[in-house]
């Protein structure tokens, strides 16, 4: 997946200079990107300040890890239970 250009403080930024009365599409402009991934960021980041999108960016580590942790652990499972079942 690519990664953005913008970190998460820059979004919010960018976001608060629109808010702040200048037009959306003069933003745009300025910061080199489409109004829809204006419109997107706008979704994902409207409202926010910069701890809270640090803390939102920590959590959603924290929940790919735990996710990971638990497709690893169905897996084992699902093997053990492979291997028991069979007769021997």
């Amino acid at each position: 997946m690519k990664r953005s250009r913008f970190n998460e403080e820059q979004i919010i930024a960018i976001l608060k200079q629109q808010e702040s009365g200048v037009a959306t599409a003069d933003v745009c402009r300025e910061h080199g990107i489409s109004s829809a991934t204006f419109y997107k960021w706008k979704a994902k980041y409207g409202g926010l300040e910069v701890s809270d999108a640090r803390k939102l960016k920590t959590l959603e580590d924290e929940n790919a890890k735990l996710k990971k942790l638990l497709a690893e652990q169905m897996l084992d499972n699902a093997m053990l239970k492979d291997v028991a079942s069979r007769k021997w």
